[in-house]
């Protein structure tokens, strides 16, 4: 059965049929880094981590882009509330980030862009929008015009009259349309600013990810995907950029995950129900968190509750121990049962890993997905009461447990502990990569730490640990 994606565009289920065969081209927009993550930030993490998981597991090459928003008025308020300089205050929350999404089993991407390090490409991009004629300058800021792009609310849904309704213009604010959109805006005095054709200033938010996908992934990509609330008019208007830029269509598949809610309410600041992710991570095992987040299809909201992650805990407890059960009874099969029952088990076991593979080709249903690993489970119980078992159907019933856990990012081994010798070891090769700017690694050991329970603080006095 071919994958099938809710593709938001269309607003239905579509085969998915990549641009190049065996390949997906895959954007994911990531955090605005001025402060610590909340649930909210970690949940498309752990969805569009999975969906990547899931088409690895099937056999393709996937090129995972996630950007980094590391100039932005948020930051700039925060920079000055710290006294500190913008970069400073983004290299921490983006460290921060890796670490907390890597706690929660998030691969690395294979690129990771940031604005501040794609300034040229924005500028260009800006550019070619003016002097084709889409955006317009004034006073040194520029300006989309949506009424310019044939097409513009069709993500969305919506007619460019019914948006114009919403739309203000601000104090302060030189456009002609109310629904025109900033892409540079001139800089305010102290502020952080780049030299471009309409003077100093910096860019607006929408445009960095057109550059960044087009930099980064080319013209046209197989998925774009994000949270709900970035359908409009961050998407919408991404689409409208690249697709005036380019002449071509910006993203086949648009994907976007559910909200959360917190004790049956939306989360949101105002309601004072907004939770970090890194202390829930000091409160609960990460995996249970992630596991936790995947009992819902992506596209659902999800309720989060005390007694929700308790549930999801024993949840994952039953799984793990089954397949501790397996590797217990491993050692005493004698490899005595006939042929012929050993192949109806594996038949067995090869029709619930299809049936897995059926969930998850059907829009990344991984709350039904978990229901066929709850199943293997309940087999692997049923032989484990016969009194000859044999090693092949253990290791079988294992690797079936142990493979698709895999896809939802959660480990069923249990690893063991590390020596204080081997941290050390581990740190000093981490302090080695740091002074190299091999951050890659640098981030890679600090993330394998974390998920061992060995937490590290970069202080003055050097590296300290200890275990979580």
């Amino acid at each position: 059965m071919p994958i099938q994606i809710y593709n938001t565009l269309k607003r239905q289920k579509e085969e998915f049929k990549p641009l190049k065969e065996g390949h997906v081209s895959m954007y994911v927009c990531g955090p605005t880094v001025y402060n610590y993550i909340h649930i909210g930030n970690a949940r498309p993490a752990i969805v569009f981590d999975t969906v990547r998981r899931y088409f690895e597991y099937k056999g393709f090459h996937v090129d995972y882009v996630l950007n980094f928003t590391d100039v932005d008025d948020k930051i700039i308020k925060a920079a000055k509330e710290l006294e500190e300089e913008v970069p400073a205050v983004a290299e921490r929350f983006i460290d921060a980030y890796l670490e907390d999404v890597g706690a929660l089993g998030v691969k690395q991407a294979t690129h990771n862009p940031r604005v501040m390090e794609t300034m040229e490409d924005i500028i260009q991009f800006i550019d070619a929008l003016v002097q084709k004629g889409y955006a317009y300058a004034v006073e040194g800021d520029v300006y989309f015009k949506p009424r310019a792009f044939e097409g513009y609310g069709k993500l969305s849904h919506q007619s460019v009259d019914e948006l114009r309704s919403g739309a203000r213009i601000q104090v302060g604010e030189k456009k002609e349309d109310p629904l025109d959109f900033a892409l540079w805006k001139k800089a305010k005095d102290g502020e952080i600013a780049w030299d471009s054709p309409w003077g100093e200033g910096r860019p607006g938010w929408h445009i960095e990810c057109s550059a960044m996908v087009k930099k980064y992934l080319g013209d046209t990509i197989d998925i774009h995907a994000g949270g709900q609330d970035l359908t409009f008019p961050h998407h919408e208007n991404e689409i409208a950029q690249s697709e005036a830029m380019t002449g071509k269509s910006f993203a086949r598949y648009w994907m976007h995950n559910g909200y959360i809610n917190i004790e049956n309410e939306k989360m949101s600041k105002s309601l004072g129900n907004f939770v970090l992710t890194r202390d829930l991570i000091n409160q609960y095992n990460p995996q249970v968190l992630r596991f936790f987040m995947l009992s819902v299809h992506y596209r659902h909201p999800i309720n989060f509750s005390a007694e929700l992650l308790e549930s999801a805990e024993n949840s994952l407890e039953r799984i793990k121990t089954a397949y501790s059960n397996l590797e217990h009874r491993k050692n005493s099969s004698m490899d005595l049962v006939s042929n012929q029952k050993q192949e109806d088990w594996l038949n067995k076991i090869e029709e619930l890993k299809k049936r897995f593979e059926e969930e998850m080709d059907d829009d990344f249903n991984t709350a039904n997905a978990i229901s066929v690993i709850f199943d293997i489970t309940k087999e692997a119980n049923v032989y484990l009461q016969e009194s000859q078992t044999s090693t092949k159907i253990i290791e079988a019933f294992q690797e079936s447990i142990r493979d698709l856990m895999n896809v939802l990012g959660v480990t069923v081994e249990e690893e063991a502990d590390l020596l204080d010798e081997d941290i050390e070891a581990l740190i000093a090769e981490r302090n080695e990569a740091r002074k190299t700017r091999d951050f890659a690694r640098a981030d890679e050991i600090r993330d394998m730490l974390k998920e061992k329970g060995i937490m590290l603080e970069d202080t003055a006095q050097g590296v300290r640990w200890r275990r979580g």
